[in-house]
C-alpha cells in the first residue's frame, strides 16, 4: 500500500470540478451532487440567486442586472470566491454540517494532468474554504481511468481518453502512473461552436444558447457516421430579420463541420503512442481507446475515431461521472493503485 493512496483513504470527501458539470461524492454516502458549475448572481447586491441546473436554465433568459457565471474553466478554477459559493449552494446545509462534525476534514480533488501550480493551488485553496484540513489533488487521468474499471495497477498499457467540455486529455497508463499523455484544447464546447458557426454562415441562423447541444439538436440517431438520418430540422433565428424560423439541414455537411475541430484529437492520440515505448504500443493494438467524459456521448465519435486508428474504440457505462467514481473507489478503499502519482497540500 502506498502512502499516498492512505492519505486518500483518510479523506472524507472529493470533489470534480469540471467546466461543465461539478461532482461531488461522500465517503460513505456516495455521489450526493452531480450539477452544472453554474452560478446566476445579482450584480447589485452581490447575492447569489441559483446554482447548477436552475442557473443553467437561465442562461441567456436574464435582465441586466443578473449575471450567470461559470467558475470553473478546462478543469481550473479561475474565480476561487465564487467556486465555493457555489459549492456550499450544492451541498447543502445538512451535508456541510455532517461534514464539519468531522475532526480535521480531509477533502480529495481532481486535477488536470498538466495543471500549472496556480491551477493546483486554486483547487486546494477552493477546498480549504469550505473548512478542509488538508486537500489531495489526484490526476483527472489515473481517477476517471480507476472509475471505468481499467486495470491502471498492473504492468501493460491502458489507453484513455477524457473528453471534457473544454478540452480532451489522451494518455497511455501502465503501473498506476502516466506513460505519455497530451492535452488537446478540443472540447463539447468547440463542437457546439462548430456547428453554431456553420448554421450562422449557411442558413443564416442562431440557435439558442440553451439549444446548442448537438447530441440532442443536429446530430441524431449515428450522427457522426453517414449511417446517420440524411436530414435534420433546426429551430432558431433568423440573423436578418431577428424573428423564429426553422431550416432542414443536410447532416452529411454538419459532420464535416463538427468532424474539422476533431481532427485535432486524433493528432493528440498519434502524438501519445509515438511517445510510448513499443511494448506498450503492442498492448493498445488488442486493448484500444476507453473514451470517458461528457463529450465521449457524442454520437458517431467513437466510429470515428475507430475507423482513423484502426484499434478498438470503448465508450465507459457511465463516461459523465467516471472521474468522481475513481474518487470514491479511493476513498473507501476498493482498489490499491500502484505507484498512484498525487500531490498533497497540506495547509
Amino acid at each position: 500500500m502506498t502512502d499516498s493512496l492512505e492519505q486518500l483513504r483518510r479523506c472524507h470527501f472529493a470533489v470534480d470540478l469540471g467546466a461543465a458539470r461539478t461532482r461531488v461524492y461522500v465517503k460513505g454516502a456516495g455521489l450526493v451532487v452531480d450539477q452544472p458549475s453554474v452560478a446566476a448572481v445579482n450584480m447589485r447586491t452581490g447575492g447569489l440567486i441559483a446554482v447548477g441546473e436552475l442557473a443553467e436554465q437561465m442562461t441567456g433568459r436574464t435582465p441586466g442586472y443578473i449575471r450567470v457565471v461559470r467558475p470553473v474553466s478546462g478543469g481550473t478554477v479561475v474565480d476561487i470566491d465564487m467556486a465555493q459559493r457555489m459549492l456550499r449552494q450544492l451541498l447543502g446545509e445538512r451535508l456541510r454540517r455532517t461534514l464539519r462534525r468531522k475532526p480535521r476534514l480531509r477533502a480529495a480533488a481532481c486535477t488536470p494532468h498538466d495543471a500549472d501550480p496556480l491551477a493546483r493551488r486554486a483547487a486546494v485553496e477552493t477546498l480549504v474554504g469550505l473548512g478542509a484540513w488538508r486537500v489531495e489533488l489526484v490526476d483527472t487521468l489515473i481517477a476517471a481511468a480507476v472509475g471505468c474499471g481499467l486495470p491502471v495497477q498492473r504492468p501493460e498499457a491502458t489507453m484513455i481518453m477524457v473528453c471534457g467540455a473544454a478540452a480532451t486529455q489522451v494518455a497511455v497508463l501502465s503501473l498506476g502512473s502516466v506513460v505519455s499523455a497530451e492535452r488537446i484544447p478540443v472540447g463539447g464546447e468547440v463542437v457546439d461552436h462548430a456547428i453554431v458557426q456553420y448554421l450562422r454562415h449557411a442558413h443564416e441562423l442562431v440557435l439558442p444558447s440553451q439549444s446548442v447541444r448537438p447530441l440532442q439538436l443536429a446530430l441524431s440517431g449515428t450522427g457522426l457516421t453517414p449511417e446517420g438520418p440524411a436530414r435534420t430540422e433546426i429551430h432558431g433565428r433568423d440573423v436578418a430579420t431577428g424573428l423564429a424560423r426553422s431550416v432542414h439541414v443536410d447532416t452529411a455537411t454538419v459532420r464535416n463541420a463538427v468532424q474539422a475541430p476533431l481532427t485535432a484529437v486524433l493528432d493528440g492520440i498519434g502524438q501519445v503512442l509515438r511517445d510510448c515505448p513499443p511494448d506498450l504500443v503492442a498492448d493498445l493494438a488488442d486493448r484500444g481507446i476507453m473514451m470517458v467524459g461528457g463529450s465521449a456521448l457524442l454520437p458517431g465519435f467513437d466510429h470515428m475515431l475507430r475507423a482513423a486508428t484502426g484499434m478498438p474504440v470503448h465508450i465507459a457505462e457511465r463516461p459523465d461521472v467516471c472521474a468522481a467514481l475513481g474518487l470514491g473507489a479511493m476513498l473507501e478503499g476498493r482498489i490499491e493503485p500502484v505507484g498512484l502519482d498525487l500531490d498533497s497540500v497540506s495547509t
